[in-house]
């Protein structure tokens, strides 16, 4: 195959895919891009093709109609089916981990094993699937406690229990299947870190890797990282609280030995690994694995790339080695997530999102939770609606830049934090 002219297709149908589109679609090698399943907003921008994104029989079915070149899975969940690997099969071009490489995110129990197992550094932790055992470990456990469904949980299902009650409920709740039904069937339960949260996202072919900008991602919906958790309410990049030593020191003591682990475990990992790490007194900590983009981290780490991203998935999907070094922008991003009032809770539907024009310079507007109402007008569908992202020359100026854009758009429900980057700022 010649990489020219290229027709990529995106996975997905949110913020994470609304921005890997539009990267994509800048690179000279690219003739087209579509999005599958897309949103009514993605679609005023790219052709969109109708999609169930967990049928992988189906992924494969429209990729093959429509000529295309290289599919980029964007969400956890069709990766974590198996995606990649029925890709694969019908000799179709793929970025993204393949099934066994997707367990590092679909079984958080597999991961915390394999974490002790290569002597990666993490939280102390047990795994069950029984409420007596797990009542017992919880009974030596210091408080707070952190309780975790296995499986697949759309980023909530992680709680912090102040009190023993808490946590037994919260584990009784997820092993009987009432909260999290499958993925709550394993639990894990950990001690509690703390210390400051940040996200590095590196792009793997085996052992080989791109680090992209560190980033800091907001979960809690409350200003002051108060209330419940969330998908993401914000973030930004580059952080001031990593440095390149301390990067080059993550990258000796997790990053390596992660990939290693996978090789000697029989996974030729490709695609993106998302470590989400927690910087403690006793030095960084693996919170957890994403094998996809973080979403709304992709909508500030993407911007900031000043090399073209494609041949980058292309080398990674064909198990090429990786560049040694990437080029990165001197520049700053950041996202502000605009919500339904109520989420991550219930939250209302159906209202117009009006955008008023023109976008202040340096300001993107990214679709989500969007669909279209019986006259044609955008309308809020989701609870995460829209990303309000801007980009420049410091973080004050992202920070101006996003906010402004989030002057502009109204629905009748919105609501957003006014403090994302509040620890950045707060670090002079």
């Amino acid at each position: 195959m010649q990489d020219s002219n290229l027709k990529v297709m995106v996975v997905g149908s949110g913020g994470r895919e609304h921005t890997l589109a539009k990267v994509c679609q800048g690179s000279p090698l690219v003739g087209e891009v579509v999005v599958a399943p897309g949103n009514p907003g993605i679609a005023e921008e790219f052709k969109t093709l109708k999609l169930e994104a967990e049928n992988n029989s189906l992924i494969v079915k429209v990729a093959q109609e429509n000529k295309v070149d290289l599919v980029v899975v964007g969400p956890e969940v069709p990766l974590c089916n198996g995606a990649v690997d029925a890709l694969q099969e019908a000799a179709i071009l793929a970025y993204g981990p393949n099934q066994a490489g997707a367990r590092l995110e679909g079984s958080k129990a597999y991961t915390k094993d394999f974490l002790s197992k290569y002597e990666i550094p993490t939280a102390d932790y047990g795994n069950f699937t029984q409420i007596e055992p797990a009542f017992e470990y919880l009974a030596a456990c210091n408080l707070p406690v952190v309780v975790k469904a296995s499986g697949l949980a759309a980023g909530k299902g992680v709680l912090i229990c102040q009190t023993k009650e808490e946590a037994e409920g919260a584990v009784k709740d997820m092993l009987s299947g009432g909260s999290f039904g499958d993925s709550g069937r394993e639990v894990v339960i950990e001690e509690f870190l703390g210390g400051e949260e940040t996200s590095l996202h590196l792009i793997c072919s085996g052992e080989s890797y791109v680090a992209m900008p560190m980033s800091q991602d907001h979960k809690k919906v409350g200003e002051g990282d108060t209330g419940l958790n969330t998908g993401g309410m914000g973030a930004y990049a580059p952080t001031k609280l990593v440095t390149e030593e301390m990067l080059a020191d993550y990258e000796k003591s997790i990053v390596g030995p992660t990939l290693a682990g996978l090789r000697n475990e029989g996974v030729d990992f490709r695609g993106t690994l998302y470590i989400g790490l927690m910087l403690t007194s006793k030095g960084p900590k693996v919170l957890e694995f994403n094998v996809r983009f973080g979403d709304p981290e992709t909508q500030v780490i993407l911007p900031l790339l000043a090399d073209d991203l494609v041949p980058l998935l292309l080398q990674s999907a064909r198990g090429q080695t990786l560049p040694e070094k990437v080029n990165f922008k001197d520049a700053s991003s950041m996202v502000v997530v605009l919500s339904s009032a109520g989420y991550p809770e219930s939250y209302p539907k159906g209202e117009v999102i009006s955008i008023a024009s023109p976008l202040p310079e340096g300001s993107e507007v990214i679709y989500a939770g969007v669909g279209k109402d019986e006259s044609g007008q955008i309308v809020s569908a989701g609870g995460r609606v829209l990303g309000a992202v801007g980009t420049g020359d410091s973080i004050e100026q992202a920070r101006e830049q996003a906010y402004a854009l989030c002057e502009q758009i109204e629905f009748k429900s919105k609501f957003y934090r006014n403090d994302i980057g509040h620890r950045e700022f707060s670090r002079g």
